[in-house]
């Protein structure tokens, strides 16, 4: 079984007007944004062709490696979604 095939069975209650993370999408540092990039499970990061940070958070395994890993740089705010939204996962 795949990853994408365990995400699949898991159930996103998405807030999808508010995010519950906060992106410096101004920050300089390419270095660390590609960090950052990398690092996501989900994938949410990644860069446009002239190489400004998309971000996108439907889809968010609510993890915190982005928020651990950044240190308040590149992520200015993380924070569960509010009750009832985010994610619920599933054993499949």
């Amino acid at each position: 079984m795949t990853i994408q095939d365990k995400l699949g069975v898991d159930k996103f209650n998405t807030d999808e007007l508010h995010s519950h993370i906060q992106v410096d999408k101004t920050y300089g540092d390419k270095e660390e944004i590609q960090r950052v990039i990398r690092v996501c499970p989900a994938g949410l990061y990644s860069l446009d062709d002239d190489g400004n940070l998309l971000f996108d958070h439907l889809g968010c395994l609510e993890c915190g490696t982005c928020r651990v890993l950044s240190g308040g740089k590149v992520i200015k705010e993380w924070n569960y979604p509010a009750g009832e939204k985010g994610i619920a996962f599933r054993q499949g």
